[in-house]
Parts: C-alpha cells; structure tokens; sequence
C-alpha cells in the first residue's frame, strides 16, 4: 500500500491527522478522542443527538467511547516509521520515494505539492491552492466535503457553498473567509494598539521590579557582612571582657591567699608556743615539790598573767575570725566577703554597657561617615568658614560675605551644602575645648533673620549645646539639660530620616548616647553649626 494511501486509512475524518488515541463508536467508525468529543459538544449546543460524523447514525444517548488500542498501535508504528508526517514539516503527497517539502496545498484535492507537482497541478478554480498545510481535512466541509470558502455570520462557521445553498446554513448570512478574515484582523489589530503599550509598561514594570530585586540583593548581602562583623566584634569584646574579670578574679584571689598563708603561717608558730607553754604549765601542775612549783611562779608570773589575758583575746580572736576578721595582736584577718564582688560586677556592667553603646554606633550609622561641606552662602558675616568648607569659627571681624537670601543676619551659624531629604547618614565633630558652640539640623526653610533664626528656637531646627562644660538640648524653644558632663569634644550626630530620629553621641571610650529626638520630618535636613565668642570652633572631621 503506497504511503499516501496508508495515511489516508490512518487519517481521522475530522481532523484530516493522523489518529490521536482514537475511539471505535458503536457504527464501527473511527475518530480522535477529543475530535468526537468536540463534536458531540457542538451538536449538543444546538440541541441535537449525537451522530457519526461519517455514517450520520444518531444515537439517543452518547454511547461508551471504546479505545481501539490496534488502530493506535498501528498509528504509532507509522509515525516512527515515516517521520515526515509527524507534523514537524509538511511534505510533497506524491514525492514517495523520499520527502520533498511542500510548496502549496490542494483544498480539492486534499494534498500537498512540491513546486515540481505544483507546475503540472490543475489550474481549475475548484483546485484551491493555499499555503502549505497539515490539516487539510480541516479547509473541507465534513459533510459535502467541498472546500470552506464562506464564514457563517449567525454561528461563526466555517461553511461550504452547499451548505449556503442547502445545508444547514441556509438562509444565513455569509461572507467569503478572505473577508472575514480581513475584519478579524482589523479588530485584532485594534487590540494590538491597546495591548503593545500595555505589554511595553509590563515589561518596563518588570524591569522595575528587576532592578528592585537587584537593590534588594546587593543591600541584603551588604547587611549580612555587616551582621557577621558586628557579631564576630561582638564576640571578640566579650572575650576581651571576659579575660579581663577573670583576671580580675585571680589576681584578688591570689592577693588574698597570699595574706591568708602569711597569717595561717603566723598562727601556726603561735600555736607552737603556746603548745610548748601548756606542756610546761601542765608539768608544773604535775609536780609534787611545792618549792619547786613557787619557783616556777616567781619566774613566769608574767606569762601566766598574759596567758590569763589571752583567754579573753583568744575568744576575741575566734570571735573576730568568725565575724568575718578582726585585728589579734596587729593582725587583719580578711574574710571571704572582702573579694571585690561589687567592682567585679561594675567592671560587667560597664564592660556590657560599652559594647552595647558601641554596638549601636556601628550598626545605626553604617560604616562610613557622610561627606560635609559648610555653605559659606549660609554663613553670618561673623562666622569665618576655612577654605576647605571643614570648619567654622566665631571671627570678630566682619567677613563681609556678599548678600544672599539664604544668609543668616544675626546668629554665628552656618549649613550645610548637602542636604538629606531620606536615608540614614551619620557625621562626626569636633568642637573647641572652651567658649561655647551648638550643632544639630535644620529645614532649609529656618528663618534668616530675628529671634526664630536661632537654631533650637524654632520647630524647624534641633541642636546639642555646650556651655559651662555641660550638655543641653533645644528644639522649639525648649532646652532640657542633660545629666551627662562632657568627656571629649568630638560628637557624632545621626540621622534616620524614614525613621524620625536625630542621635548625638559623644565619641568617648566606650560610645556613649546623649540624647535623641524624634520628629516626623517634612522637608530635607542641613547639617547645621553655630559657634559663640572668641575661641568658639567646631570642625567636620572624616
């Protein structure tokens, strides 16, 4: 049997492909599992029975589809024996030597032809030619089995012109499939110029989200170094701190022992002599020859009037040994209690202390401070900024600045050039050892001029003073003293800005806290400064 006709006995009638687990109906026809299915979907739709598409049978109720498990065995066998019409290409129906791709299909004659067979084709117009196709079965109707050529505008079909003139379609409105197809394709275009820019903000969403997950994963992998650091930090101080008790602990105890040998030493010659000095009483004792006895109490009345005495002071002794150590004959004897416990526990408490001060610093602020230069078109003219913008000084002479809106009138103060209007940033000063000098942050819309000018007298600005070698704090006009005297002049100030929180600590040893203030913030932050009198200086050190 030539292959052609193989594939047309393994071809199902619906599909025009070859089977796919087909079914046996009762009639003894078969199809494609999901081609009958489909169509008894369909006819169901229109309210009728189901039928065999080929012998047109109707049963009253869809009958068991039954797998003929033979036909696709054979189905398979053929597949893998000719791997032209597997479907991944479409070949000449009448090369059958070997495959020869195709060049056009026949909708009447149900074939495929390479451009040699095209030439010799028939030119009739009942011979459709049309792009190459596999499911030529699906261009014909199934029931006159003559070519589609008309769309069905009430039911969406693809119809023939006998079903036009006296199928089932009689009466209806058509169109021919190029038209048809036309009109869908303007819709459709249609819906491409809604869908092209929509695709093209998904994908730049996309790429959005993208980049996020980048952010994401870098910032992620720059807190997870952050992280072990500061917990290998962490753990290397709690070793130092733990050493340093323990050899706290051992030094006591040694200093201790040491006394407690020397004294357990000095009572033990003691209690050698007056071991010696009971045997001799107890022979006196012993002694019959009165003469004797008088002799020995003439000679050693004085140690036996001490000896009377030490029975008091022995008793002292054992008292003040029990009570934890008295003074017997010039000697302290120390007890348990005079370990220094309480220095021990102190050395803990501020060793803790240090590194949870100290743990904060490094984990609030990040590793790296933020780069401050001063704005000189901020700068009172009695405020001299160095040439590198670094610091500011309180200056006696004018300096003569040229005039600019944003120039404070009254007050020694000064901004920043940089503003943060998010993020967390950190910066650290350092001020002069007298005189007076205040440093915080500002909005940039502080006012220049008069009493509300001053930054800490306004609900735009917040600062740390110093003056008379203590700390204060002002926002609002409102100056709350701090308890803490200063240590060192260099202060570090941070700044959360999502989290509404500006922090000043003193850059002592351990670091310590001075005050926060909490604030939900509306505007960007300056660095602000403001220095007083004559040696008043304050400098951004790196």
């Amino acid at each position: 049997m030539a292959t052609a006709d193989l594939r047309d006995e393994l071809s199902c009638s619906i599909c025009r492909d070859i089977y796919t687990d087909p079914v046996s109906l009762p009639c003894g026809h078969n199809f494609c599992r999901g081609c009958i299915g489909k169509t008894w979907d369909w006819q169901k739709s229109i309210e009728e029975d189901p039928s065999c598409p080929e012998c047109r049978q109707r049963y009253r109720r869809q009958p068991e589809l039954k797998r003929n498990l033979r036909l696709s065995n054979i189905a398979e066998r053929f597949l893998s024996t000719h791997p032209e019409h597997d479907g991944t290409g479409i070949y000449c129906t009448y090369c059958i030597h070997y495959p020869v791709p195709a060049a056009q299909s026949c909708l009447q004659c149900e074939a495929s032809l390479c451009d040699a067979h095209v030439r010799v084709h028939s030119k009739s117009a009942e011979h459709v030619l049309t792009e190459p196709t596999a499911n030529l079965g699906n261009r014909k109707c199934s029931a006159h089995n003559e070519p589609l050529k008309y769309l069905c505008c009430e039911d969406g079909a693809p119809i023939c012109a006998s079903c036009c003139l006296a199928g089932g379609h009689r009466g209806h409105r058509v169109e021919l499939l190029s038209e048809a197809s036309e009109k869908k394709k303007e819709k459709l275009r249609k819906v491409l110029e809604k869908l092209s820019p929509e695709r093209e903000e998904t994908e730049r969403g996309a790429q959005r989200l993208q980049e996020r997950r980048r952010e994401l994963e870098e910032k992620a992998a720059i807190e997870t170094e952050r992280v072990t650091a500061l917990f290998r930090g962490i753990r290397e101080e709690l070793e130092a701190l733990e050493k340093r008790l323990l050899s706290d602990i051992s030094r006591q105890k040694e200093e201790l022992t040491l006394t407690l040998t020397e004294l357990i030493q000095q009572l033990e010659i003691k209690k050698d002599e007056l071991s010696r000095e009971i045997r001799h009483i107890e022979e006196l004792c012993n002694m019959a020859d009165p003469f004797t006895v008088l002799q020995e109490q003439e000679s050693h009345g004085a140690d036996f009037c001490g000896a009377e005495g030490a029975d008091n002071g022995g008793r002292e002794g054992t008292e003040g040994a029990d009570n934890g150590g008295r003074e017997r004959k010039g000697i302290k004897v120390p007890a348990v209690g005079d370990l220094d416990v309480g220095g021990i526990s102190e050395t803990l408490l501020t060793g803790l202390a240090g590194i949870v001060t100290g743990v904060e610093g490094r984990w609030v602020y990040g590793s790296e401070a933020t780069e401050l230069v001063l704005d000189t078109n901020t700068a009172a003219n009695n405020v001299s900024v160095s040439g590198d913008g670094k610091s500011a000084s309180y200056s006696h002479t004018d300096q003569c600045y040229p005039p600019k809106p944003e120039r404070f009138q009254i007050y020694p103060q000064v901004l920043s050039t940089r503003s943060f209007p998010s993020g967390r940033h950190y910066w650290d000063v350092e001020g002069s050892e007298s005189a007076e000098w205040c440093i915080g942050a500002a909005y940039p819309s502080i006012a220049r001029g008069g009493r509300q000018s001053c930054i800490g007298d306004n609900g735009k600005s917040w600062c740390l003073c110093i003056e008379n070698n203590t700390y204060s704090v002002r926002h609002d006009s409102k100056q709350t003293d701090l308890p803490h005297a200063p240590s060192c002049r260099r202060i570090r100030i941070s700044l959360d800005y999502e989290a509404g929180r500006l922090s000043f600590y003193e850059l002592s040893e351990p670091i310590r806290h001075l005050h926060t203030f909490t604030a939900s913030f509306t505007e960007p932050l300056h660095a602000a400064f403001w220095v007083w009198w004559a040696d008043s200086c304050i400098k951004i050190i790196n």
